[in-house]
Protein backbone atom coordinates (compact mmCIF):
# COMPACT_ATOMS: atom_id res chain seq x y z
CA UNK A 1 0.00 0.00 0.00
CA UNK A 2 1.33 3.41 -0.93
CA UNK A 3 1.54 5.72 2.06
CA UNK A 4 1.95 9.45 2.07
CA UNK A 5 3.41 11.89 4.53
CA UNK A 6 0.85 13.00 7.16
CA UNK A 7 -1.88 15.01 5.52
CA UNK A 8 -5.49 15.95 6.10
CA UNK A 9 -7.98 13.30 5.06
CA UNK A 10 -10.07 14.37 2.08
CA UNK A 11 -13.03 12.69 3.74
CA UNK A 12 -13.17 13.59 7.41
CA UNK A 13 -16.11 11.29 8.11
CA UNK A 14 -13.86 8.90 10.06
CA UNK A 15 -11.66 11.37 11.93
CA UNK A 16 -13.47 10.80 15.22
CA UNK A 17 -13.36 7.01 14.93
CA UNK A 18 -11.25 5.03 17.37
CA UNK A 19 -8.26 3.10 16.06
CA UNK A 20 -9.98 -0.23 16.54
CA UNK A 21 -13.08 0.95 14.65
CA UNK A 22 -10.92 2.03 11.73
CA UNK A 23 -9.10 -1.31 11.77
CA UNK A 24 -12.43 -3.14 11.58
CA UNK A 25 -13.44 -1.04 8.59
CA UNK A 26 -10.15 -1.85 6.89
CA UNK A 27 -10.03 -5.57 7.64
CA UNK A 28 -13.74 -6.42 7.50
CA UNK A 29 -15.17 -3.94 4.99
CA UNK A 30 -11.97 -3.60 2.95
CA UNK A 31 -11.82 0.19 3.30
CA UNK A 32 -8.07 0.09 2.85
CA UNK A 33 -7.83 3.81 2.14
CA UNK A 34 -8.51 4.44 5.83
CA UNK A 35 -5.10 3.10 6.76
CA UNK A 36 -3.80 6.53 5.80
CA UNK A 37 -5.67 7.89 8.81
CA UNK A 38 -3.80 5.56 11.18
CA UNK A 39 -0.58 6.54 9.45
CA UNK A 40 -1.32 10.22 9.92
CA UNK A 41 -2.17 9.72 13.58
CA UNK A 42 1.02 7.90 14.49
CA UNK A 43 3.62 8.89 11.92
CA UNK A 44 5.38 11.51 14.06
CA UNK A 45 5.42 9.33 17.17
CA UNK A 46 6.85 6.34 15.33
CA UNK A 47 9.44 8.59 13.68
CA UNK A 48 10.47 10.00 17.07
CA UNK A 49 10.93 6.50 18.49
CA UNK A 50 12.97 5.36 15.50
CA UNK A 51 15.20 8.40 15.61
CA UNK A 52 15.70 8.16 19.39
CA UNK A 53 17.27 4.71 18.87
CA UNK A 54 18.84 4.95 15.42
CA UNK A 55 20.15 8.54 15.64
CA UNK A 56 19.93 8.91 11.87
CA UNK A 57 17.13 10.99 10.34
CA UNK A 58 17.25 9.41 6.89
CA UNK A 59 17.35 5.90 8.30
CA UNK A 60 14.56 6.71 10.76
CA UNK A 61 12.35 7.88 7.90
CA UNK A 62 13.05 4.68 5.97
CA UNK A 63 12.15 2.65 9.04
CA UNK A 64 8.85 4.49 9.42
CA UNK A 65 7.82 3.46 5.90
CA UNK A 66 8.90 -0.15 6.48
CA UNK A 67 7.14 -0.30 9.85
CA UNK A 68 3.82 0.99 8.53
CA UNK A 69 4.04 -1.35 5.56
CA UNK A 70 4.54 -4.26 7.95
CA UNK A 71 1.70 -3.05 10.18
CA UNK A 72 -0.62 -2.87 7.18
CA UNK A 73 0.32 -6.38 6.11
CA UNK A 74 -0.19 -7.74 9.64
CA UNK A 75 -3.37 -5.78 10.43
CA UNK A 76 -5.50 -8.93 10.18
CA UNK A 77 -3.49 -10.39 13.07
CA UNK A 78 -4.32 -7.50 15.42
CA UNK A 79 -6.61 -8.97 18.08
CA UNK A 80 -7.15 -5.96 20.33
CA UNK A 81 -5.56 -7.63 23.36
CA UNK A 82 -3.59 -4.42 23.77
CA UNK A 83 -4.30 -1.03 22.22
CA UNK A 84 -3.35 -0.47 18.60
CA UNK A 85 -0.77 2.11 19.67
CA UNK A 86 0.93 -0.39 21.99
CA UNK A 87 0.94 -3.01 19.23
CA UNK A 88 2.36 -0.48 16.77
CA UNK A 89 5.05 0.69 19.20
CA UNK A 90 6.07 -2.91 19.93
CA UNK A 91 6.61 -3.47 16.21
CA UNK A 92 8.54 -0.19 16.02
CA UNK A 93 10.90 -1.09 18.85
CA UNK A 94 11.34 -4.60 17.48
CA UNK A 95 12.40 -3.32 14.07
CA UNK A 96 14.90 -0.85 15.53
CA UNK A 97 16.39 -3.27 18.05
CA UNK A 98 16.79 -6.04 15.47
CA UNK A 99 18.63 -3.60 13.22
CA UNK A 100 20.94 -2.49 16.02
CA UNK A 101 21.64 -6.08 17.03
CA UNK A 102 22.40 -7.32 13.52
CA UNK A 103 23.72 -4.34 11.59
CA UNK A 104 25.42 -2.44 14.40
CA UNK A 105 26.42 -5.58 16.33
CA UNK A 106 25.29 -4.07 19.62
CA UNK A 107 25.25 -7.21 21.71
CA UNK A 108 23.58 -6.32 25.02
CA UNK A 109 24.72 -9.26 27.22
CA UNK A 110 28.35 -8.65 26.28
CA UNK A 111 27.99 -4.89 26.77
CA UNK A 112 26.39 -5.44 30.15
CA UNK A 113 29.24 -7.69 31.31
CA UNK A 114 31.68 -4.94 30.38
CA UNK A 115 29.58 -2.21 31.97
CA UNK A 116 29.22 -3.49 35.51
CA UNK A 117 27.70 -1.02 37.93
CA UNK A 118 30.37 -0.15 40.52
CA UNK A 119 27.85 -0.06 43.34
CA UNK A 120 24.49 -1.54 44.18
CA UNK A 121 21.71 1.02 44.07
CA UNK A 122 18.29 0.38 45.53
CA UNK A 123 16.23 1.96 42.78
CA UNK A 124 13.06 1.11 44.69
CA UNK A 125 13.75 4.02 46.99
CA UNK A 126 14.75 6.48 44.29
CA UNK A 127 12.47 7.59 41.49
CA UNK A 128 14.59 8.26 38.43
CA UNK A 129 11.57 9.87 36.72
CA UNK A 130 12.16 12.91 38.95
CA UNK A 131 15.34 13.69 37.04
CA UNK A 132 15.06 16.82 34.94
CA UNK A 133 13.94 15.95 31.41
CA UNK A 134 17.00 17.31 29.62
CA UNK A 135 19.31 15.43 31.99
CA UNK A 136 17.34 12.21 31.60
CA UNK A 137 17.56 12.48 27.80
CA UNK A 138 21.32 12.91 28.04
CA UNK A 139 21.67 9.87 30.29
CA UNK A 140 19.41 7.72 28.10
CA UNK A 141 21.74 8.42 25.18
CA UNK A 142 24.66 7.08 27.21
CA UNK A 143 23.21 3.71 28.17
CA UNK A 144 22.81 0.77 25.80
CA UNK A 145 20.02 1.25 23.19
CA UNK A 146 18.20 -1.84 24.49
CA UNK A 147 18.13 -0.44 28.01
CA UNK A 148 16.93 2.88 26.62
CA UNK A 149 14.22 1.13 24.61
CA UNK A 150 13.22 -0.93 27.63
CA UNK A 151 12.75 2.16 29.80
CA UNK A 152 10.83 3.93 27.05
CA UNK A 153 8.58 0.93 26.50
CA UNK A 154 7.82 0.61 30.19
CA UNK A 155 7.59 4.21 31.37
CA UNK A 156 6.82 6.26 28.27
CA UNK A 157 4.61 3.92 26.27
CA UNK A 158 3.28 1.74 29.11
CA UNK A 159 3.76 -1.48 27.18
CA UNK A 160 2.90 -4.68 29.02
CA UNK A 161 5.63 -7.07 30.10
CA UNK A 162 4.27 -9.53 27.53
CA UNK A 163 4.76 -7.04 24.70
CA UNK A 164 8.21 -6.11 25.96
CA UNK A 165 9.09 -9.82 26.03
CA UNK A 166 8.03 -10.14 22.40
CA UNK A 167 10.18 -7.16 21.41
CA UNK A 168 13.35 -8.21 23.25
CA UNK A 169 12.74 -11.96 22.82
CA UNK A 170 13.59 -12.69 26.44
CA UNK A 171 11.70 -14.17 29.41
CA UNK A 172 9.51 -12.26 31.84
CA UNK A 173 12.10 -12.62 34.60
CA UNK A 174 14.79 -11.32 32.25
CA UNK A 175 12.63 -8.29 31.41
CA UNK A 176 12.23 -7.51 35.10
CA UNK A 177 15.94 -8.00 35.79
CA UNK A 178 16.99 -5.80 32.88
CA UNK A 179 14.49 -3.17 33.91
CA UNK A 180 15.89 -3.14 37.45
CA UNK A 181 19.43 -2.89 36.07
CA UNK A 182 18.52 -0.13 33.61
CA UNK A 183 16.90 1.96 36.35
CA UNK A 184 19.92 1.46 38.59
CA UNK A 185 22.24 2.49 35.77
CA UNK A 186 20.30 5.70 35.10
CA UNK A 187 20.41 6.60 38.79
CA UNK A 188 24.11 5.80 39.01
CA UNK A 189 24.97 7.88 35.95
CA UNK A 190 22.84 10.74 37.21
CA UNK A 191 24.66 10.74 40.53
CA UNK A 192 28.00 10.54 38.73
CA UNK A 193 27.27 13.38 36.32
CA UNK A 194 25.23 15.64 38.57
CA UNK A 195 26.44 14.68 42.06
CA UNK A 196 26.40 18.29 43.23
CA UNK A 197 22.96 19.13 41.85
CA UNK A 198 20.61 16.49 43.22
CA UNK A 199 17.12 16.21 41.76
CA UNK A 200 16.54 12.84 43.44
Amino acid sequence: MKLHQPEAMKNDEYLSYKDEEIIDLITIENKTELFQLLYDRYHSKVLDKCYSLLKDKLLANEFVQDIFSKVYEKLDSFRGVSSFSSWLYAITYNQCIEYLRVKKKLHYPEWNRNSILPEIIDEQNEDFTNIRYERLIKILDIIHPEEKALLQMKYKDNLSVKLIQSVLKISESAVKMRLKRAKARVIYLYKKLYHDEDDL
